[in-house]
């Protein structure tokens, strides 16, 4: 790609940059599959022959499924999802004609604690939370819940597989769901955190996530436990929030290589 004129991002090294009079054409790669995208449509044909000539590749026309991510487009915007990800994960597990819930985590949780409970297959277990992790992608709205069930990879009991059940039941409820990027006039980024404060009851930690908005459409989020034990709710929130802004710096670099200038609010 170098040699083609392109540069690496230094904010995300899959991707390739080339400005030309103001145009520019972008190039992400994951393995062996790409996507080529931008408003240079003479640069992005010189692209195609260029790798064409050096690799032996398949042009596949417009984006519509990339990785397990399906891309639609009308006139509200770009929407993505996994539909297809989410039912073929249902028929895998046997969970097709299960009785969806309203929610992806029992309210009010003690983050299962239950070391004298049955085992469970923990090969099986580690490969659903994987999927489940995947699937995050598009689907914050279960971000929190994979992210507790994923602390049990090591020892999976009875109770943490029930959790990952209820999370594919809540998926059944809505297979479809996603996320629709529209232009709303702006680019401006804008970041949200927020954490609890000694939420695990196993060891006393905190559990911190992020939202950040780009052209006010969401973009990137996160829910991790703390590394460390919080002494306050303060030190708890502080520590969620200097996660949020290295994420908010890491967008404004991204950004800046794309050639974008945005407020930071």
């Amino acid at each position: 790609m170098k040699s083609f004129g392109y540069t690496q991002s230094n904010s995300d090294h899959t991707l390739f940059l080339k400005n030309n009079q103001g145009k520019i054409t972008a190039l992400i790669i994951y393995v062996d599959d790409m996507i080529v995208t931008g408003n240079d449509l003479d640069e992005i044909s010189s692209l195609q022959e260029s790798l064409a000539s050096e690799f032996d590749m398949k042009q596949l026309g417009d984006l519509k499924y990339f990785l397990g991510i399906e891309v639609a487009r009308s006139k509200h915007g770009i929407f993505i999802c996994q539909r297809k990800y989410v039912l073929d994960l249902l028929t895998e597990t046997g969970m097709l004609g299960c009785k969806p819930v309203d929610t992806p985590i029992e309210k009010n949780h003690k983050n299962f604690h239950c070391v004298g409970t049955a085992s469970t297959d923990k090969g099986r277990y580690q490969r659903l939370v994987g999927k489940l992790i995947y699937l995050s992608h598009t689907r914050p709205n279960i971000a929190y819940a994979v992210n507790v069930v994923s602390q049990f990879m090591h020892d999976p009991r009875k109770p943490h597989m029930d959790a990952v059940e209820r999370i594919l039941r809540y998926l059944k409820s809505a297979p479809g769901k996603g996320l629709l990027f529209s232009n709303h006039g702006h680019l401006k980024v804008e970041g949200y955190t927020d954490a609890d404060w000694a939420g695990s009851k196993n060891d006393r930690r905190s559990t911190a996530g992020y939202l950040t908005f780009v052209g006010g459409n969401l973009v990137t989020w996160r829910s991790k436990k703390q590394e460390v034990v919080a002494r306050s709710s303060a030190e708890a929130e502080f520590r969620g929030m200097a996660i949020g802004i290295c994420e908010l710096l890491w967008i404004k670099n991204l950004l800046k290589d794309i050639g974008y200038e945005q407020k930071m609010k």
